[in-house]
Formats: structure tokens, sequence, C-alpha cells
């Protein structure tokens, strides 16, 4: 339920289909709530996730986005975690450069069974979100 005037970010989560997305799933399964406003999008593999995505989600009005990938080593496609951190690192850096707080994107790592430790991202991610307010960039539309 939104109550009227409360502020409830919009938060895009990219997620591995191999690890992120189940534990998604799993999170929904095992009945464990995360917020509404949390999209979910589906990629093969976080290496896929170029900076131009990060960049692009707070053009079309996202608050906050999360990178959701593999563990280190777990890689189901060998570095394609690491790719995506050091491409959310970049996103962070030219974040700040036009002023908005770097603490708008963040990447995790988690297994498929981590249903819990999901919901807990999400729950976190999202109280960080709402203290930082509406994006910048959505407020200059």
């Amino acid at each position: 339920m939104k109550i009227k005037g409360a502020f409830s970010p919009d938060i895009i989560a990219f997620c591995c289909a191999q690890s992120a997305y189940q534990a998604a799933d799993t999170a929904g399964s095992m009945r464990i709530s995360y917020p509404e406003n949390i999209r979910v999008i589906r990629v093969p593999c976080v290496g896929r996730v170029d900076v131009l995505h990060i960049l692009r989600a707070f053009e079309r009005g996202a608050d906050g986005v999360l990178v959701l990938g593999c563990h280190d080593e777990a890689c189901h496609h060998l570095s394609g975690n690491t790719r995506a951190k050091n491409r959310v690192q970049k996103a962070n850096t030219l974040l700040q450069e036009i002023g908005i707080d770097g603490k708008r994107v963040e990447m995790f790592t988690l297994a498929p069974n981590q249903g819990s430790r999901f919901a807990r991202i999400a729950n976190e991610v999202n109280e960080r979100i709402k203290e930082l307010g509406p994006s910048p960039v959505k407020s200059a539309d």
C-alpha cells in the first residue's frame, strides 16, 4: 500500500539469470517480502550490463540501480561478475562527476539459494534510496 505523499523510490535490479534472479524467485517461494518498487530485470549474465544501461536507467526515471550477480569464482560466464563490478564502479564515478550520489548504484553477489539475502539487500537499498530522496535526474524533467 502506497501512502499518499510518501516517497517510494523506483529501483532497477539487473539480476543474473544463474544466481540473483533465482535468489529473487527463492525469496518469493519462501514468502520473504521485499519492496514492490524493485523492478527485477533478468539478464543472461551481469557481465552484459553496460555502464550505458545503468545511466539509461537513471535517465528513464530510476532513483537507484542494483546489479546482482554470481559470487566471485562462481560466474557461469567466467568473468562476467568481475566485468560488472568494474562497470558499476565506472558508473558510480560518472554519476559523482555529474553531481549524483554514487550510493544510488551498487553491486552485490549472491547464490541462487540466497533468497533471504536478496530480500535483505532489496530492503536495505530501498531504505538508503529513500533517505537520498528522488533522483536529481528525475526532478530535472
